[in-house]
């Protein structure tokens, strides 16, 4: 299914949160309490590009998929695949990718996350974890994936989307990925390192983010040395200067920075390519400008949103009307919540993070992706 070269620039739905809740931590931190619940996932486990380690891929199929048979008989799914690329430290309980996989669901798409190592579950058995550059392995999870899916896109989010828009340029026509959204993605990694080092992003993010990364690392084979440092480490960059970089072929945290940045490779893109950022993001730092990226990119550079926030407030009558598109999540999950209700209609919040959902999927539309359910014969 080739994507088609729109003849109008894309206009979504803009992102207007209330004055009270524009503030960019409150739209980092609100959405995960206001995600859905997690969908009955199908996993697939294959080895990494590596051949070292386990890695989980969760499907969310729009219709069962005959894989095996099909593929064998050169027979591919002709339903749209999107693939999603977590954050750091992301998986397919995340809230948006919960939040994704209900919207695209309810397009008639298929749906799946590709958990990088060491996430969804399983620990990484290899030397290397995953890092910000590593195109090499987005291409490998898209060679599985084509295997049995003939129309793959792709959605990245934050260091998972950093990683798929350096892939996108990177590869270009070889790219195994009709189109993209990638969203709160830090595209020049040296402006973001500084940007978590100031005072607030250092002191609500970064023990969120490094514990995790930390307790993982000492689970590997590590010298005493490594131990110690690591223990140490109070920010981000000191564990990649320490860790990161070493372990995946850099010199530092300078080169590896400099050398994984998707930015320079933005110019490079020959795919649709939807590029999400907010100008409030405490994450990213340098964002890009339609003079560093390809005609094949769109730029949607808006004023609030946060880090993957984009957490919306609305009317009770817009809050009603949205309770239509949410009653797809209760399909995958009716046993459960009709009993947890007791067959009581559910409360719809006035809250939801569904912007970023509904943006991805117009993009998709936007691009000629159909929103229906097709057929395999």
């Amino acid at each position: 299914m080739p994507t088609s070269k729109p003849t109008k620039p894309f206009s979504p739905a803009p992102f207007k949160p209330p004055f009270w809740l524009s503030n960019p931590h409150l739209q980092s931190i609100l959405p995960k309490f206001f995600a859905p619940k997690t969908p009955s996932y199908r996993r697939v486990i294959k080895q990494d590009s590596l051949c070292e380690t386990d890695i989980a891929y969760d499907f969310y199929d729009a219709h069962p998929v005959q894989h095996l048979e099909d593929s064998e008989n050169g027979k591919l799914e002709q339903t749209p695949l999107i693939v999603l690329f977590h954050g750091m430290e992301g998986s397919s309980d995340s809230h948006y990718a919960r939040a994704l996989a209900y919207q695209m669901h309810a397009q008639g798409w298929h749906f799946v996350v590709a958990h990088f190592r060491s996430c969804g579950g399983i620990p990484a058995n290899g030397r290397v974890f995953y890092n910000a550059g590593d195109t090499g392995e987005v291409h490998h999870m898209l060679e599985n994936l084509r295997e049995n899916y003939a129309h793959i896109y792709a959605v990245g989010v934050s260091l998972g989307g950093h990683a798929f828009a350096k892939y996108m340029g990177e590869y270009g026509d070889n790219a195994l990925c009709d189109g993209a959204v990638v969203i709160s993605a830090p595209v020049d990694m040296s402006s973001a390192a500084i940007t978590m080092h100031s005072f607030l992003s250092h002191r609500i993010y970064t023990p969120y983010l490094l514990n995790p990364i930390i307790k993982k690392a000492l689970a590997n084979d590590l010298s005493q040395d490594e131990i110690n440092s690591i223990k140490a480490a109070n920010r981000i960059s000191d564990f990649d200067d320490i860790f990161t970089a070493p372990r995946h072929g850099y010199r530092s945290k300078n080169d590896y920075y400099h050398s994984s940045s998707a930015l320079p490779y933005l110019r490079n893109v020959t795919r649709p390519l939807l590029l999400i950022s907010a100008k409030d993001d405490p994450f990213i730092g340098f964002t890009a400008t339609p003079n560093d990226v390809s005609d094949s990119v769109t730029i949607l550079d808006n004023e609030h949103g946060g880090h993957i926030g984009y957490l919306r407030y609305r009317s009770d009558s817009q809050a009603k009307n949205a309770q239509s598109t949410n009653a797809q999540s209760t399909n995958d999950n009716a046993k459960t919540k009709q009993a947890g209700s007791n067959g009581k209609k559910a409360k719809t919040s006035k809250f939801d993070i569904n912007w970023i959902p509904e943006t991805v999927s117009a993009y998709f539309k936007h691009i000629g992706v159909a929103s229906k359910t097709y057929n395999n014969d």
